[in-house]
């Protein structure tokens, strides 16, 4: 009989159906009780027997309020297969079904909305306004789920039959995520000029992350519409967090004035105090220049030391990869060669000698500066700092000498005349710029060191003024 009963449901055969009931008036009661999860409701909504499921609810109106094994019900199916005249049957029975969510913990508005029906959300919404309020698991309403899939109608026609709600429209997923931040992690273009045509649309609401829709747009992977969407955002007037941020500290009032104490009034704990609460900020202009000088000498000396490495262990020339104890016409060597050792210190030993004290001066200096960087030694005065750059200059320069050596020893001697001229003209632009450098540093540092000692009294200037020379000093 249950199998009958599937049968007719699949086909949508009414006689069959009659003629089961005329042999068991309680089949459609066994069918709600039994083990099989798919009632003949099922069956034929899925499949789109309107006639069926019309007789079906007539005979017995429980049946629209069963869900089988995913947690659907017969709406759930109706609803996104797209079968208009069927939703509009079960939601006359039981209305309460558009509102129940199923394992997936979505409502049959939010597989309509998946699947682009239209007309299906439409129906839904009007037969239960609240439905649309209805959120899935992450927290997800029915607009969500439309930006998400890219349903542009669908969406359209959510907005209006919501009213342009600025609840709805600026709702937050589990992540904090709105309309227009889902919008544009998926570039879609059209559907975020659409969200900013609706009225009451917060167009700079951040996520759980701290990101407006334009840091969004950053953080997602490159797309040939990004330019397009960071020109419809900026226009719009979406701003990225951080000029948030600026905007909201720009605009703190400031504290009222306070009437300046007379200096015998004044104590000295609060001179004190106040000098103390100044600390700090210069302390942290300071630790920021430290950090920057810190960081782009390791990065540096490290570029050095590789190098200095390399050239090292493979020499201009090479190595001589076997042992050599005869020369060309079989007679031995005076001073046999040995596999490994480099073939430019046979043949110029004197410019291998060059080659290796620039290299390895190159290459101390940089491990030096190495060293002292990770050595945790307290260092963070500025007179260390200078001390590293010198080193790193010398390291520089040993590591340009170097390469000049190794350019000559490995060009012909048809190209010795014009190489020489090359060379020494390079060398002689290199010491002219390393003395430029060295000379305006000095010239810094003695008038740093002047204005400490106040042998030179500067002028009176504003506060913005004072803060630009104590930067420059600080650069220094």
């Amino acid at each position: 009989m249950e199998k009958r009963l599937s049968n007719a449901a699949m086909e949508g055969d009414i006689e069959s159906l009659l003629q089961l009931l005329q042999e068991d008036p309680l089949i459609l009661h066994r069918s709600m009780v039994s083990c099989s999860s798919d009632s003949p409701l099922h069956v034929s909504s899925m499949l789109g027997h309107l006639r069926f499921v019309r007789q079906l609810l007539n005979l017995n109106p429980e049946l629209a309020s069963e869900l089988d094994s995913h947690g659907c019900s017969a709406l759930h199916l109706a609803a996104a297969k797209g079968y208009l005249g069927i939703v509009r049957e079960l939601v006359k029975v039981d209305p309460g079904m558009s509102m129940v969510r199923n394992q997936e913990g979505r409502t049959p508005l939010h597989l309509a909305a998946i699947k682009g029906r239209v007309e299906i959300v439409s129906e839904l919404v009007r037969a239960r306004p609240e439905s649309a309020r209805v959120m899935t698991e992450r927290g997800e309403t029915a607009l969500h789920l439309c930006v998400g899939r890219n349903r542009l109608v669908g969406l359209k026609s959510l907005i209006e039959l919501n009213g342009e709600d600025d609840g709805m429209v600026n709702h937050k997923d589990c992540e904090g995520n709105t309309l227009l931040h889902v919008a544009v992690a998926n570039n879609q273009i059209e559907i975020i000029k659409f969200l900013f045509t609706i009225p009451g649309l917060d167009v700079n609401a951040m996520n759980n992350n701290g990101f407006t829709a334009l840091d969004t747009l950053k953080q997602s992977p490159r797309a040939l519409g990004d330019l397009e969407i960071e020109s419809i955002l900026r226009d719009a007037g979406v701003l990225s967090s951080k000029d948030l941020h600026v905007i909201a500290v720009e605009w703190i009032p400031s504290p009222p004035k306070i009437p300046r104490i007379p200096k015998p009034l004044v104590s000295n704990k609060s001179i004190e105090s106040e000098t103390n609460s100044r600390k700090p900020v210069t302390k942290q202009k300071h630790t920021d220049w430290l950090g920057r000088k810190r960081s782009a000498l390791m990065v540096v000396s490290s570029l050095i030391a590789t190098v200095a490495y390399q050239a090292a262990i493979s020499p201009p020339g090479g190595v001589l990869q076997a042992d050599e104890t005869v020369d060309d016409k079989g007679n031995p060597l005076e001073h046999p060669r040995k596999a490994g050792t480099a073939v430019m210190a046979y043949n110029q030993s004197i410019e291998y000698g060059q080659f290796m004290i620039f290299n390895t001066l190159a290459f101390l200096a940089s491990l030096s500066i190495i060293l002292l960087l990770v050595s945790g030694l307290p260092m963070k005065k500025r007179r260390w700092m200078w001390v590293q750059m010198i080193i790193m200059w010398i390291a520089i320069t040993a590591q340009v000498l170097t390469y000049f050596i190794s350019l000559r020893h490995m060009s012909p001697d048809s190209a010795s005349g014009m190489l020489h001229d090359v060379t020494q003209i390079s060398v002689l632009a290199w010491l002219g710029l390393m003395g430029v450098v060295f000379i305006g540093n000095v010239l810094r540092m003695n008038l740093w060191v002047l204005r400490k000692y106040g042998f030179i009294k500067e002028k009176k200037q504003n506060h913005s003024t004072d803060k630009e020379v104590d930067n420059d000093n600080e650069d220094v």
